[in-house]
């Protein structure tokens, strides 16, 4: 190994700017850093995001719901640039006190409901329109078994192995080589899995799916860290065609544009107030 040997102090201290590409908004203290009101549509629910996979997690799932009829789940989508700090304004934080994107704000009853962290918004949404989780019974502990998956295991394909291959200042052999282990490991479970039926929590396409998809989804199909060949993504074809089919239904072809200012002009749409808006951004 050739990394640096590094000691801990007996008391830890906070270093500004120490953290690589996502230094100048990193820091060890909660709460507002400036005074910001959020923007509010017309539409019943408000979404305060960003196209990260986090993000596209509940812009997928509100595409879906609107593909399958519901009129309520109309939204209007505002970009919350992580980048900027715009996650510690304080319309943002009164919203969600952890300052992460996805935050969502249910204004369609008599009092305003917010609801963070994105399987959180998941769950909510699929039960207020009594969609795509199933009702009861083994099927439904099935699916919110995997829901629950995704949340305790992405940290370590995002926060591990993706900091430290793809933005950490400095190349570290052991954490890059211990997070892609488990990014691999990961990938084995879910290839088991799909290897038996066609979606990740049985017969029926869930929510389970709506949040595997955006992170390791989209890993196996080339889109994150720039790290399909060091993994060796192909190797996982259950995924592979669990992705490359997911990738092809059009509410997840919409929901992989909102909030979205980065890449190819034709897959951004910032701001989304309207079905309208996905034709006009063309």
């Amino acid at each position: 190994m050739s990394d640096t040997v590094y000691t801990p102090p007996r008391v830890w201290t906070w270093k500004p700017g120490n953290g690589g590409r996502f230094a100048s908004i990193n820091r060890p203290t909660a709460g507002a850093t400036h005074e910001h009101e959020l923007p509010v549509g017309e539409q019943p629910l408000q979404l305060y995001s960003l196209a990260t996979p986090n993000g596209v997690k509940v812009t997928v799932m509100l595409e879906e719901l609107l593909e399958l009829g519901h009129a309520g789940a109309e939204y209007d989508a505002w970009p919350i640039r992580i980048s900027d700090g715009d996650q510690f304004g304080s319309g943002f934080v009164a919203i969600n006190p952890n300052s992460k994107i996805p935050a969502l704000l249910d204004r369609s009853g008599p009092e305003p409901i917010r609801v963070f962290e994105s399987g959180a918004i998941l769950l909510y949404l699929a039960e207020k329109f009594g969609a795509l989780l199933p009702a009861a019974g083994a099927a439904r502990a099935e699916c919110l078994s995997w829901l629950f998956w995704q949340m305790g295991s992405a940290p370590f394909l995002g926060g591990g192995f993706g900091h430290f291959y793809a933005y950490a200042p400095h190349k570290i052999e052991y954490a890059i080589d211990r997070y892609a282990m488990e990014a691999k490991r990961q990938l084995d479970v879910l290839d088991q899995r799909l290897a038996q039926q066609r979606w990740i929590a049985g017969d029926d396409y869930t929510i389970a799916d709506i949040a595997i998809w955006p992170w390791y989804g989209q890993l196996v199909l080339g889109r994150l860290y720039d790290a399909a060949e060091f993994l060796q993504v192909d190797g996982y074809r259950h995924v592979a065609r669990w992705a490359a089919e997911i990738d092809q239904r059009a509410a997840v072809r919409r929901g992989r544009r909102v909030n979205r200012d980065w890449g190819d002009a034709a897959e951004q749409l910032p701001e989304r107030h309207s079905a309208a808006d996905f034709d006009r951004a063309r």
